[in-house]
Order: structure tokens, then C-alpha cells, then sequence
């Protein structure tokens, strides 16, 4: 056996122990209690948060981390997998074949016998192939409507909003200098401001929504990243109230608003 097979053959039996053990803690006899209650639905966040923390060790730059968040990552498409196929729903198997599949045929440059020339002409026929597959006509492809739905349904909000805004632009749905839309963004402050002395719920998180979606294009004009961010913002804040702790004597609820203040300030210039 060649040391590329062996290889490979480690990495199946390393697979296939994980599906051993995944199916063991579903077992109804000996199972995990845990393991045993979820549903593909409640696993959603789950799903979502490691999905997170992937990314998160990726931005980290930590090897360790990196290799264990994606691990449990794929523990949640076992799993999800796992309780399919209980339900003969599918299996993993057709997972992995359904996305090997999609990539060789949508990879006809690879694969096939398709000639290209650039990286937006891979892209191109990338839509091209994924519009067929799902039974459009290339006028629907093309409508900008699917598009911006799709970034919607698949993407979190912030992500979804940033593509939205960029792909309107791109379509003509733009201001003609910043000023302007810095006027949208003062109009949908005072919008939403006039919503909150309302009781209607519904239409406050309207305004709100309008108002995080105009700050998002005030983002995109000055090429930022709104994900990165608030990402950076939650990331100062939690260090910030680490270090207030560290200063802290006693439990931080114990502190009046004043106090609290004073521990604030200190911790935000130790750590500048």
C-alpha cells in the first residue's frame, strides 16, 4: 500500500469511527439521554454556533483551534445525519455522493472537457449550472430578485444585508454621492425613533430593521466590513469587562451605576 493510500485509508477509519460513536450516543440502548432528545431543529443552533466558532478560529490563526472547531462542526452533519437516516430520510452516504456529484458537475473546466479562462468566467459558468439544476429558465437566473432571496434564506442577516446592499448597488439601486445616503440613514433614526413612542412591536422592528440596513450601506460606502465589526465591538466589550473583574473586589451586580462606571474607565485605559 502506497503512502497515499494509507493515508486515505486512515482517514476513513477515523470517519467511520466518529459515525460508530455518533450512532452509539443515539443507540436507544446505552445511549446518550441528550443525544437521544435532539431533532434535526433543535440541533439548529448548534448547528450555527459552531459554524461561528469556526470562523472565529480561523481569524485566530490557532492551528489547535482551528482543527478542533471544525471538528465539531462535523460532529453537527453527522449527527444531523445520524437522525435522517434513523427516520430513512437519507443518509451520509448520500450527502457525500449528492456534493461530490454537484462539484464535478459544476466544475465542467476540471471535470469535463470546458476551457476557461478566469477566475469570473468559473464563476459564471458556476451560476450558469446551478440555475439549470434547479429548473430555471436564464431569465429567472437572471432576475436579481432570486438572488437577493437566496442571500436572505442562506446567509445570517448581517452577511445577507451586506450582499443585498452590494448586489442592489451593482444593479443601479444607489446613491449618487455618501451625503445621501447619509440623509437616509438621519431619516430612518427619526422613523424609528417616532416607532419606539408607539405600542405596535411589529412596526418598531420595521424601523429598526430599515435603520440596521441603512447602517450597512453607510458601511459598504466606505468599504468596512459591519460583520468584523461588531464581531470586534463584542470581542473589546467582553475584555473590557474581564478586566473590570479582575479590578472588581466583589461581584459586578453588587456595584451602584457609578461604580461601575469607575471600574469601565480604568479597564478601557489599561487596555489601551
Amino acid at each position: 500500500m502506497t503512502s497515499h493510500s494509507a493515508a486515505n485509508q486512515s482517514i476513513l477509519d477515523a470517519l467511520k469511527r466518529l459515525i460508530e460513536v455518533v450512532a452509539k450516543l443515539r443507540s436507544p440502548d446505552g445511549g446518550c439521554p441528550w443525544d437521544l432528545v435532539q431533532t434535526p431543529e433543535t440541533l439548529i443552533p448548534y448547528v450555527i454556533e459552531e459554524a461561528y466558532e469556526v470562523v472565529d478560529a480561523i481569524q485566530s490563526g490557532d492551528k489547535n483551534a482551528i482543527a478542533e472547531e471544525l471538528g465539531d462542526l462535523l460532529l453537527q452533519v453527522v449527527l444531523q445525519t445520524q437522525i435522517a437516516s434513523e427516520a430513512n430520510d437519507f443518509t451520509l452516504e448520500q450527502v457525500a455522493t449528492g456534493i461530490t456529484e454537484k462539484l464535478i458537475r459544476r466544475h465542467p473546466h476540471v471535470f469535463g472537457d470546458v476551457e476557461v479562462n478566469s477566475a469570473t468566467e468559473v464563476n459564471q459558468n458556476w451560476e450558469q449550472i446551478k440555475a439549470q439544476e434547479k429548473g430555471e429558465t436564464p431569465e429567472q437566473a437572471k432576475l436579481l430578485s432570486r438572488k437577493l432571496r437566496r442571500y436572505a434564506r442562506s446567509l445570517p442577516p448581517l452577511m445577507a444585508g451586506m450582499k443585498i446592499s452590494k448586489k442592489a448597488a451593482g444593479a443601479g439601486f444607489e446613491w449618487e454621492n455618501v451625503e445621501g445616503v447619509w440623509d437616509k440613514f438621519e431619516e430612518e433614526l427619526g422613523e424609528f425613533k417616532e416607532a419606539l413612542a408607539t405600542e405596535n412591536k411589529a412596526h418598531q422592528q420595521e424601523e429598526l430593521g430599515d435603520l440596521l440596513f441603512t447602517i450597512i450601506n453607510i458601511a459598504r460606502w466606505y468599504d468596512l466590513n459591519p460583520f468584523d465589526g461588531l464581531q470586534g465591538t463584542n470581542n473589546r466589550f467582553i475584555a473590557r469587562l474581564a478586566m473590570m473583574e479582575k479590578f472588581a473586589d466583589k461581584p459586578l451586580n453588587e456595584y451602584d451605576i457609578n461604580e461601575l462606571e469607575s471600574l469601565w474607565q480604568q479597564a478601557k485605559q489599561k487596555l489601551h
